[in-house]
């Protein structure tokens, strides 16, 4: 069944893959970027199935006025996939408080900001599908990564939380968690390198900045086929609450799950003695 699917950063990436993907299924898309013309383009000029609207994620204006042309244009919004983001990468302290918190604008708020837009549709509706497209540095910290998993982190548990706010009007949730895919996110522009420089590190920040360009356009995963498996969730009745995709990201989340359950267990003896006494009382 043909539904209406805005997708954020639809320009570049992983977003244009799923935009493309949408249209080709029968979709109605609503492809949104910064820049609307370069979206346009991309995905190859007008079309009656698409709608291309200018929308920046961290501004709720800008949020508020492409779910407006979304309902304008083509009377509801089923499907939100919140896909855009980026990274900043570095070790902790040498990536600055402004762009941590840039970090966090475009990761954590974006997303919210979208969502909040289009919430209100849905709960009219009595139907939708939030899918929001975090990472495996959602689930897992990592060397270097420190702003970026920090954002991914907030953004999961937000949305684990949200699945529950939204269940009573039949708005489903999906937290998507990629493993490496061969994307453009480790191109300038997706990517931004420490601000800072501190002497301590300097030895291991060139090598990971040059390991980490090295990397772009070796990824194992495929753009496409996320896309098309994206859609797969789209169309479920019951949608998976949660997509582990990629081997790498799935090895990742069970070795995290066992080092979690070895944790709990390792804590029992200290954890459980701490209940309030009440016969001291």
């Amino acid at each position: 069944m043909s539904k209406v699917i805005l997708v954020t950063g639809a320009g570049r990436g992983l977003g244009t893959d799923i935009a493309r993907e949408a249209l080709a299924a029968g979709h109605q898309v609503v492809a949104t970027g910064r820049r609307p013309e370069e979206v346009e383009k991309t995905l190859g000029g007008p079309q009656d199935n698409l709608l291309v609207t200018k929308l920046d994620v961290t501004s709720l204006e800008d949020a508020e006025a492409a779910a407006q042309a979304a309902v304008d244009r083509f009377g509801r919004i089923d499907v939100l996939i919140n896909n855009a983001g980026n990274l900043f990468t570095g070790y902790f302290e040498e990536i600055s408080p402004a762009q941590m918190r840039r970090q966090f604008e475009t990761n954590l708020f974006g997303p919210m900001n979208v969502t909040r837009a289009v919430l209100p549709i849905m709960r009219r509706q009595r139907a939708g599908h939030v899918i929001t497209i975090t990472s495996t540095a959602g689930l897992v910290g990592m060397e270097f990564t420190s702003a970026y998993a920090a954002s991914k982190f907030a953004e999961e548990g937000w949305m684990e939380s949200l699945r529950y706010d939204v269940e009573p009007y039949n708005i489903h949730t999906t937290v998507v968690e990629p493993g490496y895919f061969r994307t453009e996110f480790l191109v300038e522009g997706s990517t931004t390198w420490p601000e800072l420089s501190i002497d301590d590190y300097a030895p291991r920040t060139a090598p990971r900045i040059e390991g980490m360009k090295s990397m772009n356009g070796r990824q194992p995963g495929d753009p496409a086929k996320l896309a098309r498996a994206l859609l797969t969730i789209a169309g479920q009745d019951k949608p998976l609450p949660r997509f582990v995709a990629g081997a790498d990201a799935i090895e990742a989340a069970e070795a995290k799950a066992k080092e979690l359950l070895a944790q709990a267990e390792a804590s029992r003896e200290l954890g459980d003695s701490l209940a309030y006494d009440d016969t001291h009382a």
